[in-house]
């Protein structure tokens, strides 16, 4: 069998310099930009807040199409019927 597939445009070599150059400009555009991504951290955690709350509570309404009867029927402690001395 000949397999003579076309190169790659991407190859190993390609790839590992693309990689490195991405990884070199991340850091300095990291580096340079610091005062800005640090300045609006405070606000990200805050509006992280109502955010999950609103995906970790999934609305507590009957919007979300789970049945919440089983669950909270499930939650609460089941305590045995007492029987009867006759």
């Amino acid at each position: 069998m000949n397999d003579n597939h076309p190169p790659s445009a991407w190859s190993t070599y390609s790839r590992t310099v693309f990689i490195a150059f991405a990884a070199v400009a991340l850091a300095l555009i990291a580096y340079e930009h610091r005062v800005h991504v640090l300045g609006i951290l405070p606000w990200l955690l805050i509006l992280a807040c109502p955010l999950m709350h609103m995906f970790m509570h999934h609305g507590h309404g009957g919007h979300s199409g789970h049945d919440h009867s089983r669950h909270d029927a499930r939650m609460t402690p089941h305590k045995p019927k007492e029987k009867e001395d006759v």
